[in-house]
């Protein structure tokens, strides 16, 4: 299949469409995305700081409320809380921000883990660098494919960008300029966001590390005759769409695949994969020429080896060549104050 799609890949997106979606109906995007407004109280600055592991209050709160300690922060290092977003467990995030200086950019960094499982906590350490780089930083979780079933996650990535960019002054942070940074699923989860509507206000950019952009490749790739990686990525894409396969619900798959939905306002993107990963750099490539073709630049970018998402970000030079450029659609930023080394 993969040779398959690759021709198609040379014939175009509507190719591709024709060749995995049997139904023209197919290129409807589902309706969602948009978070659910609830009444709450606005944050406080003042209010008690919270632990990155700590859960929210059950009671619904779509801007962010703080709920537990974080181990405490020197007054040269940034600042650390984790907020709810929205009323679900998964749906809180941990800012880092500096009280320094004029307003920072955002980087909001997104888990990986098969739609299914990962957390926040195994981004600490790339929250950190781009923190020590003067970025105010939005660490966070969402609904996993347990909780509920495909569009909750790219909702939830909305909703959590949507209550920090509100709440930008709390945070010292331009709402103005922002990027994600999503790792393997969390990379699919950043680019489906950047691809919907026609362009996010604010957001500059849009980066994957080994981002599966089109589940449909990997419910192709993950036939009998795939490897067992792919086969695990086939069951986990079903799993997002509800437990459907392609077949029976082709709206779902096809507001699940990125490259069906570029448009000229969408941000530039950079995606990062391993010549020979389990999530191929040909799907990255289909989404290049979607945006391409409306005038978006995308660049995509092939490490030798069998690395996926963290394990690739840490070969070296990757790390280095996103941070490049993160800042170049970011723009200049303050150094912050020094930042204690075990944070």
């Amino acid at each position: 299949m993969a040779t398959a799609v690759r021709t198609a890949l040379g014939m175009g997106t509507a190719a591709l469409a024709t060749l995995m979606l049997a139904s023209t109906s197919a290129w409807a995007a589902t309706s969602a995305g948009h978070p659910a407004h609830r009444p709450s109280a606005s944050p406080s600055p003042s209010a008690t700081p919270s632990a990155p592991s700590a859960r929210p209050s059950a009671s619904p709160s779509p801007s962010p409320s703080p709920s537990a300690s974080p181990s405490p922060a020197t007054p040269s290092g940034p600042r650390i809380r984790t907020y709810a977003y929205g009323s679900h467990a998964r749906q809180i995030m941990d800012v880092w921000w500096h009280t320094d200086g004029p307003r920072r950019p955002i980087v909001f960094v997104i888990h990986g883990g098969w739609w299914s499982g990962g957390d926040k906590k195994y981004m600490t350490s790339i929250s950190r660098s781009y923190s020590q780089l003067g970025y105010t930083v939005v660490n966070l979780d969402y609904r996993l494919s347990g909780d509920a079933a495909w569009p909750a996650q790219r909702t939830d990535v909305i909703a959590a960008v949507s209550a920090v960019r509100r709440h930008a002054a709390m945070f010292n942070a331009d709402p103005g300029r922002y990027v994600l940074l999503g790792f393997s699923a969390g990379g699919h989860l950043a680019t489906a966001v950047g691809a919907y509507g026609d362009g996010r206000p604010g957001l500059r950019g849009v980066v994957g590390i080994s981002p599966p952009v089109s589940p449909l490749s990997a419910f192709e790739d993950g036939s009998a005759f795939g490897t067992k990686e792919q086969q695990k990525l086939r069951k986990a894409a079903i799993k997002l769409a509800g437990g459907c396969a392609p077949a029976k619900c082709p709206r779902v798959w096809s507001s699940m695949e990125v490259p069906f939905h570029a448009s000229a306002g969408d941000p530039p993107m950079l995606t990062v994969h391993s010549s020979e990963e389990f999530v191929p750099p040909y799907q990255s490539e289909m989404l290049k020429e979607s945006l391409e073709s409306v005038g978006v630049r995308m660049t995509v970018k092939t490490m030798a080896g069998t690395q996926h998402s963290s394990p690739l970000y840490r070969e070296p030079g990757v790390a280095e060549s996103v941070q490049s450029w993160i800042t170049a659609r970011l723009g200049h930023v303050v150094p912050p104050a020094a930042v204690p080394p075990g944070r």
